[in-house]
């Protein structure tokens, strides 16, 4: 087993759920054979004009040749290992690749030494218990290679699997991609020490094999989410947020969403919600959009 790198773009011509599963041609199969088990960090392009370098980890649970396209493969993400970056890693750092052993630096799918992998995941997934507060700044230069010696690197990967580790990385990129706004109200409450109100809120749930993705995570005030997680509101595919029938209270629930009736997602097309976590949330609440 191998760390690894999936190269990933929105809008390329592979059928990739990054969440989900990575589509890849035959040419990369004896590679990705080896990451069978272990972890993958996913990186956007070098030669996108606003590429985010390196954007989320999962663990590669099997590989299987793809259902559609003939000589395309599928590496199979493993339930509820993927987790996103915040903040994401830049491809270089005070001058310096984030990823030194660069020998196969362009292909789509390479692996990735130990020491590599260790840098990426302290920067991408800082384990400080707290969100900074509003105005603060986030330094991207908190790694040393002093700070990582090799025995830390296998049991860093224990924190991955780690649930309150897991839900501080979730909220913090939820978070940062709705810029601390609530999507169903609109608001951006800040208490006396400069902490966010919203939440973060899986649309479906981890217990119901709902991944930590920011596109399965919506930024809720306390009230909307309480709504949210008993199906009192659902989301339609099109951002249109829907009442459920047996609210009783319609006029009280109409009043705190925002104006436009409609969910205020992030600017980021990457980052908004994914039709088949709405659907799968109407569909277990009974709401038909």
């Amino acid at each position: 087993m191998t760390f690894g790198v999936f190269m990933h773009k929105d809008g390329s011509i592979y059928d990739d759920i990054p969440e989900v599963h990575y589509q890849f041609p035959k040419s990369y199969l004896s590679r990705a054979k080896q990451m069978v088990g272990d972890w993958v960090v996913y990186r956007e392009p070098v030669k996108l004009s606003q590429s985010k370098g390196f954007f989320a980890v999962a663990k590669v649970e099997k590989i299987v040749p793809d259902p559609v396209e003939p000589d395309r493969y599928r590496a199979l993400i493993e339930e509820g290992s993927y987790l996103p970056f915040e903040p994401t890693v830049p491809h270089m750092v005070d001058g310096q690749p984030v990823e030194r052993d660069l020998a196969n630096a362009q292909a789509a799918v390479r692996p990735l030494s130990n020491s590599d992998f260790a840098r990426i995941i302290k920067l991408g997934l800082p384990d400080d218990r707290t969100l900074p507060r509003v105005g603060e700044a986030e330094p991207l230069d908190r790694v040393r290679e002093e700070q990582m010696p090799f025995e830390i690197e296998r049991p860093l990967v224990q924190s991955l699997v780690s649930r309150p580790f897991r839900d501080r990385a979730f909220r913090r990129a939820v978070l940062h991609a709705y810029d601390g706004r609530c999507a169903v109200t609109g608001w951006r409450l800040i208490n006396g020490g400069g902490r966010l109100e919203a939440e973060a809120a899986h649309i479906r749930p981890v217990e119901h094999g709902g991944p930590d993705s920011v596109r399965n995570g919506l930024a809720l005030s306390g009230t909307a989410h309480w709504m949210f997680d008993r199906g009192l509101i659902c989301v339609a595919d099109n951002h249109d947020i829907l009442i459920h029938r047996k609210v009783n209270d319609r006029a009280g629930v109409e009043a705190i969403i925002n104006p436009t009736g409609r969910l205020i997602a992030p600017d980021r097309e990457a980052d908004r919600p994914h039709p088949t976590f709405l659907a799968w949330h109407r569909e277990y609440h009974g709401i038909v959009a």
